[in-house]
């Protein structure tokens, strides 16, 4: 009778997991996973790209947050990561002047830790595409990429998110 039970919960354990949240999505190829709880995470800013088209929302772990608030982002501190969700623009179907989020182009995250990503200006780099959350990269040299289109921000040491104001 015992092994029984044990048998059902071990298998009720193993098809339940993803269905409980448990993430499935795999790490990027730089070993970076997709943090926790990024869904709940607080704004630092919005953007629009006109040249793919695409709407961006800018959200901060607690720490990035913080620092924020603080006017502590040049440099970012240790442990501050940012997140940023993409969406292809889309128009509203009763409102066709008003551009909204269509389909999920990716979610992307930059870590921020001096030691661990010395390599990559201080700053760890991933990104996932699609509503699958597939890694992005071949290898964990995709950061280079990540890096070289900073370059320009490297005085706001390398974020191009601008924090959007709100009344307190």
């Amino acid at each position: 009778m015992i092994p029984k039970i044990f048998l059902c919960v071990l298998i009720a354990t193993v098809f339940a997991g993803p269905a409980f949240g448990e993430s499935q999505v795999k790490p990027a190829p730089n070993g970076i996973t997709v943090p926790d709880g990024y869904q709940d995470w607080r704004l630092i800013s919005s953007s629009y790209r006109e040249d793919n088209k695409t709407l961006r929302v800018i959200l901060g772990n607690d720490k990035a947050i913080e620092a924020a608030l603080a006017g502590q982002t040049n440099p970012w501190p240790d442990g501050a990561i940012i997140g940023k969700l993409v969406w292809k623009e889309d128009r509203h179907p009763q409102w066709p002047s008003a551009i909204i989020p269509g389909e999920l182009s990716h979610i992307e995250f930059m870590i921020k830790d001096q030691e661990k990503y010395a390599d990559t200006v201080n700053w760890g780099f991933a990104r996932w595409v699609g509503m699958e959350l597939t890694p992005y990269g071949e290898s964990a040299d995709f950061a280079k990429e990540c890096v070289n289109c900073h370059i320009p921000v490297k005085d706001k040491d390398y974020v191009f998110s601008k924090i959007s104001p709100l009344p307190r």
